[in-house]
C-alpha cells in the first residue's frame, strides 16, 4: 500500500483500517498530554517543510491536475484542486497562524463553588480520535492536520482521489514534521488507498477508535456520510449563500460586495449563488448589479423583472433556487423588502452564510438576528466564511449543524469538555 499504487485487495480493507485506528488511538493518548510548546514546535516544522518541499507538492499537484484535466473535471474543481507557489505559502501561514493561537487544551470554560464547598470546573478536552473525508481540495489535508493536532486530537484523513498524490506530499511534510520533534507520526495519518470500501470502513466499522467523523465535499460525500456512519457528524452541507441588497444599500458598496461573493472564487463553500434585490431600490440598484455581474463573465438567471433588466439575463428555473452552482452563475430575484428576502433564505437555504447590504442599522439588525445561518453579514462579501478570515488560523469546514460546532470548525470546535471537581472530605446526604 504505498503512494504510487492507490490499490489495495478489497479483503484487506478491514486489517488495513483496523491498524490505522489502534495507531491513531494510541497517537491520541500521547498528544493528550503533550505539552503546548512540542505542538507548536511541530507545527512550526511542518510549516517549514511545506515551504521547502514546495517544489515537489507542486510536481505531484501536476500530476493531479493532468489526470484531472484528462477526466474532464469542471472549472470548479480544478481551481480547488490547483496549487501553484502562492497557495503552497498560504497553507504555511495558515499552520504559523495556529501556532499563535491559544491552544485550546486545558482551558477552564467555567469555575463555580457549590454550598457545600465542591469546585467545580468545566475544562475543555480533545475529541480523541477524529476522520476527516474531503474532496478535491488538497490544501485541507494541511489545515485539517495542523487544526487537529493543535487541539491534541489524532487525524485520519481521507483525501479525494483526484487529489492523491499532492494530498500524500503535503502528508508527508507533516509526519517528518511530527517525528522530529518527537511526537508519534500516527498522529496525522493519511488512508493509502483510494478504494471507496475504505470509506465504508471508516463510517461504520471503526467506532471503537474514531470519536466523530468530519466531511467536508458535495451533497453525495454529506449524504453517504450522515447515512452511513456509526459516529457522530460534524456536517457540511451545501452553501447556497444569498446576498440581499435592501432598499438603504448603497449602490457602489453593492456592486462590490456583490461581484466580490459571486466572483472572487466560484468554487468555494462561501461563493454566493442568489442574489435577492429589495422592490424598493430595484428601480436604481437592479441594471448596474445584473450588468456588474453579466460584465465580469457571470450567468445571471434572473426572474421576469431580472430579465427585463438585461437582454442577456436567461430565464430562471425553480431548480435554480435550490441548486450550488459553483460556477460563475448566479440567480436574482426582487423580493418585498427584508420580510420576503428573509422567507426565501428560509425556504431555500443549506443554513451557511448570507449578506445583507443596507445602511438601515434597524433593518440590518433584524437581518442579523432572525436568519437562522451559520454566519450572517452585514454589508461584507459571503466570501469571508472562512476560518482564517475569523482569526482561526483555518479550518476543517463550515458546520451547517446545530450539534456541537456551527460555522467555521477550527481547533477550539475540534474540543469537547469534561467536569473537574474539587472537594475536601464531601459526602452526599443520604
Amino acid at each position: 500500500m504505498t503512494v504510487t499504487g492507490k490499490t489495495v485487495k478489497r479483503d484487506e480493507i478491514p486489517s488495513l483500517m483496523n491498524g490505522i485506528g489502534r495507531a491513531a488511538r494510541a497517537a491520541a493518548a500521547i498528544l493528550a498530554k503533550s505539552p503546548t510548546e512540542i505542538k507548536n514546535a511541530a507545527l512550526g516544522r511542518a510549516a517549514a517543510l511545506l515551504e521547502a518541499r514546495s517544489a515537489d507538492i507542486l510536481s505531484a499537484n501536476a500530476r493531479d491536475m493532468s489526470a484531472a484535466q484528462a477526466r474532464g473535471l469542471s472549472a470548479a474543481m480544478l481551481d480547488r484542486l490547483r496549487l501553484d507557489e502562492d497557495r503552497v505559502e498560504a497553507m504555511a501561514a495558515g499552520i504559523r497562524d495556529i501556532v499563535a493561537l491559544p491552544d485550546p487544551v486545558g482551558q477552564v470554560m467555567a469555575e463555580w463553588t457549590r454550598p457545600n464547598g465542591l469546585v467545580i470546573e468545566r475544562v475543555r478536552v480533545p475529541l480523541g480520535v477524529i476522520g476527516i473525508i474531503y474532496e478535491s481540495r488538497p490544501n485541507v489535508t494541511a489545515d485539517a492536520g495542523a487544526l487537529c493536532l493543535k487541539s491534541g486530537n489524532a487525524a485520519i484523513l481521507r483525501g479525494g482521489s483526484e487529489s492523491f498524490y499532492s494530498s500524500h506530499a503535503i502528508h508527508d511534510c507533516l509526519v517528518t514534521a511530527l517525528e522530529a520533534t518527537g511526537l508519534p507520526g500516527t498522529a496525522i495519518q493519511m488512508i493509502p488507498t483510494t478504494d471507496r470500501e475504505a470509506v465504508g470502513y471508516l463510517l461504520s466499522g471503526m467506532a471503537r477508535y474514531v470519536d466523530v467523523v468530519v466531511p467536508r465535499g458535495g451533497k453525495n460525500l454529506i449524504a453517504r456520510v450522515q447515512r452511513d456512519a456509526r459516529v457522530p457528524v460534524i456536517g457540511h452541507l451545501e452553501g447556497i449563500c444569498h446576498v440581499y441588497v435592501d432598499g438603504g444599500a448603497d449602490l457602489p458598496m453593492a456592486i462590490d460586495i456583490v461581484l466580490n461573493s459571486k466572483m472572487r472564487r466560484t468554487g468555494i463553500c462561501g461563493a454566493a449563488e442568489t442574489l435577492l434585490v429589495d422592490r424598493a431600490c430595484a428601480g436604481t440598484h437592479l441594471r448596474p448589479l445584473v450588468r456588474a455581474l453579466l460584465d465580469a463573465g457571470c450567468e445571471v438567471r434572473g426572474d421576469t423583472e431580472t430579465r427585463a433588466a438585461d437582454e442577456r439575463v436567461k430565464d430562471v428555473a425553480d431548480d435554480d433556487w435550490h441548486t450550488e452552482y459553483l460556477d460563475a452563475i448566479i440567480s436574482v430575484r426582487i423580493v418585498d423588502g427584508v420580510e420576503e428576502a428573509m422567507a426565501h433564505i428560509a425556504e431555500y437555504g443549506s443554513g451557511h452564510t448570507e449578506s445583507i447590504i443596507t445602511d438601515d442599522p434597524a433593518v440590518a439588525e433584524r437581518f442579523l438576528n432572525e436568519v437562522d445561518s451559520a454566519i450572517v453579514l452585514h454589508n461584507a462579501s459571503t466570501q469571508f466564511a472562512d476560518g482564517g478570515e475569523f482569526g482561526m488560523g483555518a479550518e476543517i469546514g463550515i458546520s451547517t449543524g446545530r450539534v456541537h460546532a456551527r460555522g467555521p470548525v477550527g481547533a477550539e470546535q475540534l474540543t469537547s469538555f469534561k467536569y473537574r471537581v474539587r472537594g475536601h472530605g464531601q459526602t452526599r446526604p443520604v
